[in-house]
């Protein structure tokens, strides 16, 4: 025979529902959303996952072994430790300070916008005018050289209105990169001391010590 528990006080602690946990729309402290999503509004690229609680059962802690100023110190400390039989497999390459640089290459205007897309228009009149060439028994060179003309043409056209639709906002034609203040090359914990002083090594014969 079941009996219905008594409603609590005002100071009673209120039930919990069945497992322990608490309900997940709550909007008190440590509470999700209504809904249950995430806390962490989306980024630009999406929902943002979390971090987990706790380090995954195989993952080892690793070991920063040396820093660089630039991309290309830090792969050729790598491609050292390669060469010298150490398992590159237990490094990686960690860059820091990520920042976008864009680099402005020049003025943009219509006429520079319809000869951007004349080159990028007879390229791909090249590809095409190689792939009908395959399969049409006609005269290959008259074939490419009319698909060259005709994506040249068209190139030029869809050019110069892209850069008309922007209205003047965007005048200038630029080139995009990431960079990282400082690359760190890090190791497994078990092999950190090998690679420490092998790059040490590195470092020695790139200043001329003997």
């Amino acid at each position: 025979m079941s009996t219905t528990p008594a409603p609590g006080g005002p100071g009673d602690t209120p039930p919990q529902p069945a497992g322990g946990y608490p309900p997940p729309g709550g909007s008190g402290q440590g509470g999700y959303p209504p809904g249950g999503g995430s806390p962490v509004p989306p980024g630009p690229a999406g929902p943002v996952s979390l971090p987990s609680a706790g380090v995954p059962p195989n993952a080892q802690p690793t070991v920063t072994v040396g820093t660089y100023q630039n991309y290309a110190d830090a792969q050729r400390a790598v491609d050292y430790l390669s060469d010298n039989g150490f398992p590159v497999q237990q490094t990686a390459i960690i860059g820091t300070d990520l920042r976008l640089v864009e680099t402005v290459t020049g003025r943009l205007t219509v006429w520079r916008a319809a000869l951007a897309g004349i080159a990028s228009g007879a390229w791909f009149g090249l590809f095409v005018g190689l792939i009908i060439g395959i399969f049409v028994n006609v005269n290959w060179w008259a074939v490419i050289l009319a698909t060259i003309l005709i994506g040249a043409a068209w190139g030029a056209i869809f050019g110069a209105i892209a850069h008309a639709t922007t209205g003047g906002r965007r005048d200038f034609s630029s080139r995009s990169s990431l960079q990282a203040g400082q690359y760190a090359v890090t190791a497994t914990a078990d092999v950190a001391d090998q690679a420490r002083h092998m790059l040490v090594q590195l470092n020695w014969r790139a200043s001329g010590a003997q």
